[in-house]
């Protein structure tokens, strides 16, 4: 098995009139969040059908896809990465994976919502028996990367599968004045799931904050509520 195999598979697939439509939906154009991506038009099922054939996979060509400047290249090793990582039993190779996943993060090809949400729930799962997963959440956080800080916050959504929703308020706060729309999507998204575990937390959180979070935020986040108390919120968070 060779990252050849898999572009060559790829390209198979490859539909111009849905890259076209792709290229738009994701913002590919010049000043855009999605500036430069290629795209070739495959869907997400046709990806995860094809990294599940090639799954074993070596790292280094793991890598070699990921680098990729085709977006469903990428997408396909971060899949395969995801695959590897749920299948490792030891610290040590599940350490391997994630070290290979943030290589990615860093230098920039983990560059779009979908490669951040397919991937970081799982791989954050990492995080949760680390000594002090903060230093890693807090530093991704504050970079200046708008991915690097997706990153950050959809890694929480491995901590609330596992019962613990400290690290979705933490990360939450410390980007409740982020400028990119992006990231007030994927605060409220996570605060939104935390609630499901602990409506009271989430409540507290909106008590201290629902008056300095972006709108799209605050929506997220109450999206579960009924319709009556997202008003009140909505009407509270004004004063």
């Amino acid at each position: 098995m060779s990252a050849k195999q898999v572009l060559n598979e790829i390209h198979v697939l490859a539909n111009r009139s849905r890259a076209h439509d792709l290229q738009k939906f994701f913002q590919t154009a010049p000043g855009q969040y999605g500036e430069g991506d290629v795209f070739l038009g495959l869907t997400v099922p046709q990806v995860r059908t094809v990294a599940k054939k090639y799954k074993d996979l070596t790292l280094k060509q793991v890598e070699i896809l990921i680098c990729s400047e085709f977006h469903e290249a990428r997408l396909c090793g971060l899949i395969i990465l995801t695959l590897q990582f749920k299948s490792k039993k030891t610290r040590t190779e599940q350490k391997q994976i994630f070290d290979s996943y943030m290589q990615a993060v860093i230098t920039g090809y983990v560059n779009n919502w979908d490669l951040v949400d397919v991937t970081a729930p799982i791989i954050g799962a990492y995080l949760i028996d680390t000594k002090d997963p903060y230093v890693l959440l807090h530093k991704l956080a504050k970079n200046q990367s708008l991915w690097q800080r997706r990153v950050a916050m959809v890694f929480t959504f491995a901590f609330i599968r596992s019962g613990d929703i400290e690290p979705t308020f933490e990360i939450a706060e410390k980007l409740l004045h982020d400028k990119h729309d992006l990231i007030h999507k994927a605060v409220g998204w996570a605060l939104r799931e935390a609630g499901k575990l602990n409506g009271i937390a989430l409540r507290n959180f909106l008590s201290a904050h629902s008056h300095e979070m972006p709108r799209t935020m605050l929506r997220y986040s109450i999206e579960k509520f009924t319709e009556r108390e997202r008003k009140k919120w909505l009407i509270e968070s004004r004063r």
